[in-house]
């Protein structure tokens, strides 16, 4: 039987665990994971609804590290993850995506002598500002198991020279968590609480410090939201670094009269409840790019790069950038569209858990 230590740090990380621990569980002659919380997101509230909602049970270890700086809190997870490393002596650190826990982790067992599994691997947006693509080029450098969720990933990974025998195409395990739980969110009343009926408003999410730390992007993007709240409501829920920026940057007054309505952040089941009934959703976000693309849901994405391209080639995706104009201009060409006809990526199917358990019990495979 193999120890895992499966690494969650930020509520994207929930869902990409949730449904390898559940696998896990049900190999139990094979596998005994463990979850490690590094407490990067450390809104404990927020954490505690993802995981009640995910039906993930309380992390074994929970490192606390908080907020900090970039560096700050990869040397904090590192510091407190090492002993745990040193004492549970696992066969496997299992890390997933591109936060600053996926790095430190990844390291710490490296080494430390301890084979490390990346889920997510080989996605580039080829954007070096971003401090995620320096944790995912990292990451996959120093993995053993590479565990990709679509074939450009793996052709990517390719090009950079890694081994074949290290790249396992298993397909998205957020889709997992997505179609485990799309049925189940029904239950939740959201809709009704804010008012709103499906396929009768927008859903938007912003909180990369290039869209809100700029005053000028931030009143540009915020501008095209009101414009487009003209044709239908759109559902904000507030990350607390946007709210902030807004208060800071004095925007909120542009926001009084439009149909934009400010929430705070949800829990997993209701904001699947509110995105999967958006006509149209705008965002900076990685994992909405894919949720969206399954559910079939036109997604504007407000960035320059993604690395998530087969999101646009076979999705629903646009990659907009930040000009209000443009923004505005795919925002009512998406509203006036009709549906295009739904592709799901290869392997999005709900059962990449199975696959990256295959892979690690047969790793050399």
């Amino acid at each position: 039987m193999q120890k895992i230590l499966l690494i969650a740090g930020a509520r994207p990380n929930f869902m990409k665990v949730a449904p390898i621990y559940a696998e896990m569980k049900r190999r139990a002659g094979a596998f005994a994971p463990m979850i490690v919380h590094t407490g990067q997101h450390y809104d404990q509230a927020m954490s505690d609804a993802f995981f009640s909602d995910l039906g993930m049970p309380e992390p074994d270890i929970n490192l606390g590290v908080g907020s900090a700086s970039h560096a700050q809190q990869t040397a904090k997870i590192m510091t407190l993850f090492e002993p745990v490393v040193e004492r549970e002596r696992p066969d496997w650190v299992v890390v997933v995506g591109d936060v600053n826990s996926t790095i430190a982790c990844a390291l710490v067992a490296a080494k430390m002598g301890v084979k490390v599994a990346h889920v997510e691997a080989g996605l580039r947006s080829h954007d070096r500002t971003m401090p995620e693509e320096i944790n995912r080029i990292l990451t996959d450098s120093i993995s053993d198991l590479l565990l990709t969720p679509s074939p450009d990933a793996d052709e990517t990974l390719r090009r950079e020279g890694v081994d074949e025998s290290k790249i396992r195409f298993v397909g998205n395990v957020m889709i997992d968590s997505l179609l485990d739980h799309l049925k189940v969110s029904e239950r939740s009343n959201i809709r009704e609480t804010l008012g709103v009926s499906a396929g009768e408003y927008a859903v938007t999410t912003l909180h990369r410090p290039s869209n809100v730390d700029d005053r000028e992007i931030f009143a540009g993007i915020v501008g095209a939201l009101v414009k487009i709240s003209e044709r239908l409501p759109i559902i904000f829920p507030v990350h607390p670094r946007t709210r902030q920026k807004l208060a800071e940057f004095d925007l909120e007054r542009a926001l009084v009269d439009s149909q934009i309505k400010l929430i705070e952040p949800l829990g997993y089941l209701d904001f699947l409840r509110i995105y999967s009934g958006a006509k149209l959703v705008l965002t900076d976000s990685g994992g909405l790019q894919e949720e969206t693309t399954v559910l079939g849901i036109p997604c504007l994405t407000l960035r320059e790069n993604t690395e998530r391209p087969i999101t646009i080639e076979m999705g629903t995706n646009v990659l907009v950038g930040v000009d209000p104009a443009r923004i505005l201009e795919e925002a009512i060409r998406s509203l006036d569209a009709e549906r295009r006809e739904l592709q799901t990526p290869p392997l999005w199917d709900g059962k990449a858990a199975e696959r990256i358990c295959d892979a690690l019990e047969r790793p050399a495979a």
